[in-house]
């Protein structure tokens, strides 16, 4: 068996019990979003990047060029979890007396398939919490203390398959089934597209979009808000990926369908090609706020442009162009601060369905766009390397012949010349919106969220306390 699941979603249980204290926190939940700019405004974050600052000029450490420019997000596990420790009081009892647990996603499942018998996540889900060290690899000691995190409730972080993820209960299936792996999703997508050579560039476009690139083994340091992850450790061979996020592509999708602009999202493909442009009007992807390089998550969401001749099939066309104006956007962050050639895009997720997109994307970037036959390569991923630990395959060269791709975009250079003043009228748009909601003292107006499945949800009630006796309370 293999697992692969979203990172940075997390929860706390009872090392007694076994008992969880709440309801799994999303990578999308934003309740700790006034903790995230109380934080990054502080003087104390501000003391410590600084004296970061001053160590990477006296080291030249790619270490301390990192903290130099680290930025709390909401997408990161750190503040989220420094949020529930703060409002759940039975969490916080528990802290004192030793009987908290903490883990993300893969590290709950793999304690309950276990029947409780082991507490371990893997290094790739383990680097995307935010508190954990991708230089030393190592729990941050500076998160833990700053954030009050309790180390013994850390989960022990171990490499990406192997042995040590034990067997499954017997009691679950009738009898006991090997665990070989459990890895971040993003992992598993860039092992299904057999991005191992260093520059390898997988995108990703799913609920959010993810732009990796394999850097081998050497984190990425960088100051336009990329951010190294470790993309897996097997033994002796370790290998980063430089990541850059925009966290809303499927939900927006979603919410476009649910506000009426189309019925399917398969057909939003030919409704963006049934009109030759915009009609003027810009929308900003920003439902999570923006990433690289605006790196605001204040920012707000929003049509710009619209006048009375503006029909749906405008809107729908100006939706699908901002996010492959985001994706580009990501793109040229990578290739400002890095020397890698890069011929090739492999693209997966089940926005990557989309024609329109996936050629965009392809013009934009001046890249050839991959698009493989399967394109949830997660799972896919996540059996190679199952597989390959179980000598089913013997190399990794093996795997790259399996790969099968579908469609290749090929880039259209007068295409992008003539996208070059509508990118400059949607990046006046998005100033426009950066900063929107560090208007207000908080995010009051916006009484919702959206899980991991793109839905709705409102966060108060999304968030259950349990009472001693189990029952949920909201």
């Amino acid at each position: 068996m293999g697992i692969s699941t979203q990172r940075s979603t997390f929860i706390t249980w009872s090392r007694t019990t076994g008992k969880h204290f709440h309801n799994f926190v999303t990578w999308k939940d934003l309740r700790a979003d006034s903790l995230v700019k109380q934080w990054n405004k502080s003087y104390t974050w501000k003391l410590f990047k600084f004296s970061a600052y001053v160590l990477y000029l006296v080291s030249r450490s790619k270490r301390f060029k990192a903290g130099s420019v680290f930025k709390f997000m909401n997408t990161q596990t750190s503040l989220r979890l420094n949020w529930v420790l703060q409002n759940v009081v039975a969490l916080r009892n528990a802290v004192q007396n030793n009987d908290a647990m903490f883990g993300t996603l893969d590290t709950w499942l793999l304690y309950k398939l276990t029947g409780q018998r082991i507490h371990m996540t893997d290094v790739s889900s383990a680097s995307a919490t935010g508190f954990y060290d991708p230089f030393t690899m190592q729990w941050a000691g500076w998160g833990t203390l700053l954030l009050n995190i309790p180390i013994s409730s850390l989960p022990t972080v171990v490499d990406t398959a192997g042995e040590h993820f034990t067997s499954t209960a017997p009691d679950i299936w009738g009898h006991a089934i090997p665990i070989r792996s459990c890895m971040a999703d993003q992992t598993a997508s860039m092992w299904g597209s057999c991005c191992f050579d260093v520059g390898d560039i997988k995108l990703t476009m799913g609920t959010g979009t993810f732009f990796n690139i394999n850097t081998g083994s050497a984190p990425h340091a960088s100051v336009s808000g990329l951010y190294p992850v470790v993309g897996w450790r097997l033994g002796d061979e370790l290998v980063y990926s430089a990541e850059g996020a925009n966290n809303d592509t499927a939900s927006i999708i979603k919410w476009a369908q649910n506000l009426g602009l189309f019925i399917s999202p398969q057909e939003t493909a030919d409704i963006a090609n049934s009109v030759t442009d915009t009609d003027g009007a810009f929308f900003i992807p920003a439902f999570s706020g923006l990433g690289p390089p605006y790196n605001d998550g204040t920012a707000a969401s929003g049509f710009i442009g619209m006048k009375p001749s503006t029909t749906k099939a405008h809107l729908v066309r100006a939706l699908l162009e901002s996010l492959a104006f985001r994706t580009a956007q990501l793109y040229q962050c990578v290739r400002n601060e890095t020397d890698y050639t890069f011929h090739s895009i492999r693209l997966d997720g089940g926005v990557s369905n989309n024609d329109f997109l996936a050629q965009l994307v392809s013009d934009l970037t001046g890249l050839r766009v991959e698009r493989p036959v399967h394109v949830e390569m997660s799972s896919l991923g996540c059996a190679h390397i199952v597989g390959l630990h179980l000598g089913i395959w013997k190399s990794k060269q093996e795997l790259k012949s399996l790969r099968k791709v579908g469609c290749v975009f090929h880039p259209r250079p007068h295409v992008k010349k003539s996208y070059e003043h509508t990118i400059s009228m949607w990046e006046d748009a998005v100033t426009r919106m950066c900063g929107w909601y560090s208007r207000s003292n908080s995010l009051k107006s916006v009484n919702a969220v959206s899980d991991s499945s793109g839905c709705g949800v409102v966060p108060k009630n999304s968030f259950k306390l349990l009472k001693n006796n189990g029952d949920a309370v909201k």
